[in-house]
């Protein structure tokens, strides 16, 4: 078989297999082949220049021995898939189910995962987003320290583990969104500058990739090439781009748009819908716009201004970024535009932010609501989910915005049911000088905004992952049982009337009491009223739903 890679700078790289090193033979555009004697499960490993010193392949798709260890050829080819008769999943009018396999189940495996996937088809939800699943160095961790971006996480369960999860979805009508990072790499085992240059600049959490200086275009390759990968050799359906605001990027073509463009072609192959839903800071709706219409071609983005509108009135929290979100109006304002920071004043940055949507061009699905998500619970000192804090009816409340507004609803593994266990930072480096490092790194973060050290949980504890794994035992409990009920119900009404999954924003209203003691969400010939002070909120028609703060009424 022909063993490749991309080192264009170098003028000897060889190829390890076994104990055996073959030299391997350089073309003009910087790329390094050999024709060796091969197959599935063969080790390898690739050595730069004199240096006798073994790296995995950038590309590799197989990493048994973790990140710093030999590569392993795999087979794409061999998985023996069922699902040939999927016809995809679109975002519209679909429910989002966030979960990250190193804690959604005790054994924090892809198999473990299928065996819970019956609940989330109970629950109603379309699409599960997995948290990444690319190799990063140690066992346990959120994920967004992956330094190989095409291998599958060994511990979860490997490339053959992913295919599992994902053709066990799909045999459930289940679609599967995967989050990728490819804003910065890990801190540990990110030997790709050694290859050639694909890196440029630092962001706050590790070195950023070259996307428009000098040989540029192969590292662009590597982004696009790697998306392309999940959509053809796993079958996800979707990818939601992590960060893209931290992307430096100044080509006149930018990545965004061209994995817009890659992510169309590879559709029209495979002959199904596949969607990219980016996380941006930047509040900009040339992100979700048409490439038709000069935009990026996103499909959708998350909205960070509605979950910390909402959260704030909910919560009564004004901290830090939600100061903002404490104006009056401010979610009713979100509700209808997706963004609070519309060309107005952050105080939090200190300038005016964002632009507004066009909601005669736009629609609900281009952007994502939630009540919780991975960030805003896992970024919190102590990991504690809004439910740690907020009554049930309030939480009801909060569901029911999300669920039955106009936006594409995420729900965060464990909300429906008001799980008690926390979601907090975690890592697990090997490397005792890293681990103390990120171990001071967070207690400073968290210092600054008044926490004290010992309320920060130590991330390389162990005890750390076991306290954010879900107690699927919570089930049981009538109170948690009572919360997974409205949850259910609220995304049955959504599925049974079209008109509580419509997306239109320009035809969608919101009425608001004067201070905010009250929101009413017109949708068709329902209303969504939700009480968050002691006046209710005027309510006509009949109840289809009730919970306390919670009326859902229909008129003729």
């Amino acid at each position: 078989m022909t063993f490749t890679v991309w080192s264009p700078d170098l003028e000897r790289v060889r190829v390890r297999i076994g104990d055996v090193d073959h030299q391997m033979r350089r073309a003009d555009d910087g790329w390094w082949t050999a024709d060796v004697e091969a197959s599935a499960g063969t080790e390898y490993a690739f050595l730069l220049g004199d240096d006798d010193t073994p790296l995995p392949d950038p590309r590799s798709t197989w990493q048994p021995h973790g990140v710093h260890g030999a590569s392993r050829v795999y087979d794409q080819d061999a998985f023996a898939w069922s699902d040939h008769d999927w016809a995809g999943r679109s975002l519209e009018r679909s429910v989002i189910y966030e979960l990250h396999v190193g804690t959604f189940t005790p054994g924090r495996t892809f198999d473990t995962a299928i065996e819970r996937l019956d609940h989330l088809v109970e629950l109603g939800v379309d699409l599960v987003e997995v948290l990444p699943v690319n190799s990063f160095d140690g066992t346990a961790g959120w994920g967004y320290d992956g330094v190989l971006w095409s291998a599958v996480h060994e511990p979860y369960g490997g490339p053959d583990g992913f295919k599992r999860l994902v053709d066990a979805c799909h045999a459930r009508g289940l679609g599967v969104v995967l989050d990728v990072v490819y804003n910065h790499l890990g801190p540990s085992g990110a030997y790709l500058d050694r290859f050639g240059p694909y890196f440029a600049g630092q962001s706050d959490w590790g070195p950023g990739l070259n996307l428009d200086g000098p040989q540029s275009d192969e590292v662009r390759r590597f982004v696009v090439d790697n998306a392309m990968m999940w959509f053809e050799q796993f079958h996800v359906d979707a990818l939601r781009l992590d960060a893209v605001h931290a992307l430096v990027d100044t080509r006149a073509m930018p990545i965004l748009e061209e994995l817009s463009a890659e992510t169309a072609r590879m559709s029209a192959v495979l002959g199904r819908p596949l969607s990219l839903v980016a996380e941006s800071d930047l509040n900009d709706p040339r992100t979700v716009r048409p490439r038709s219409s000069h935009g990026l071609g996103m499909d959708a983005q998350w909205s960070d201004d509605l979950h910390h509108a909402l959260h704030v009135r909910l919560t009564g929290e004004t901290d830090g970024y939600y100061a903002d979100f404490a104006a009056p109006g401010a979610l009713a304002k979100t509700l209808r535009g997706a963004f609070f920071h519309d060309g107005t004043w952050s105080s939090f940055r200190g300038r005016t932010h964002g632009r507004p949507v066009d909601v005669h061009e736009l629609t609900g699905t281009s952007f994502l609501a939630y009540l919780q998500n991975h960030d805003q619970i896992g970024n919190r000192a102590t990991g504690d989910r809004i439910s740690a804090t907020l009554p049930p009816d309030l939480q009801a409340c909060g569901a029911a915005i999300v669920l039955l507004g106009p936006y594409t609803p995420m729900l965060f593994m464990g909300e429906e049911w008001a799980a008690s266990t926390p979601w907090q930072f975690f890592a697990s480096f090997p490397d005792p000088e890293l681990a103390e490092a990120v171990r001071a790194g967070r207690r400073r973060e968290f210092g600054r905004h008044g926490w004290g050290e010992s309320e920060v949980p130590d991330p390389m504890d162990p005890a750390t992952v076991e306290r954010s794994t879900l107690d699927w035992d919570e089930l049981a409990d009538p109170e948690h049982a009572r919360m997974l009920d409205v949850y259910r119900s609220l995304i049955a009404l959504r599925r049974q009337h079209p008109e509580l999954s419509d997306p239109s924003l320009s035809d969608f209203t919101v009425d608001v009491a004067d201070d905010d003691s009250w929101l009413v969400m017109h949708r068709g010939r329902f209303r969504v009223a939700c009480r968050f002070g002691d006046v209710a909120p005027p309510v006509e028609g009949e109840i289809v739903l009730e919970h306390e703060r919670l009326t859902v009424t229909a008129t003729e």
